[in-house]
């Protein structure tokens, strides 16, 4: 028997002040550089949970802390071989998130050259496809699974 395809879980703290969402500008990462992206996300490692890494994941990129039940679930997508998609799957976990400890400022300048708040009706051009596919939706509110890259019917 074949192996399946290995998903490749991601962690997204998508940060809300009122209508508006944190956003890093994406720089030196080889990935999507030049692009607009949640504020704070990366894979989640080995022998944590999404939502360890949701938390790690913020204060390693924004220096700032926060704890599990600051974390409200958003959607879980799958993505596909799609744009936005390197060579494996994914699946991605988004946190929204409203409240947390200390302030927001970039930790990590060789990847992010800038930090900004933004209105969810005026998003920057251009932000990572698939993120700006869940928040063009998060004022209407998303189901609990999304999937993008696929093709649909």
């Amino acid at each position: 028997m074949s192996e399946g395809p290995r998903l490749v879980p991601a962690s997204y703290v998508v940060f809300r002040r009122a209508d508006q969402v944190l956003l890093q500008l994406r720089q030196g990462t080889g990935y999507m550089d030049g692009c607009w992206a949640a504020a704070a996300a990366g894979h989640v490692e080995a022998g944590e949970s999404a939502v360890q890494a949701a938390v790690r994941e913020a204060r390693e990129e924004l220096g700032v802390s926060l704890d599990s039940g600051q974390l409200v679930p958003l959607t879980t997508m799958h993505r596909g071989p799609g744009p936005g998609v390197a060579e494996e799957p994914r699946v991605d976990f988004f946190f929204g998130c409203e409240q947390w400890q200390g302030r927001p400022r970039l930790m990590e300048p060789d990847k992010a050259a800038d930090l900004c708040w933004f209105s969810l009706d005026d998003l920057p051009h251009p932000v990572v496809p698939h993120e700006r596919y869940v928040f063009e939706r998060l004022a209407a509110g998303l189901p609990a699974l999304t999937t993008f890259g696929f093709d649909t019917p």
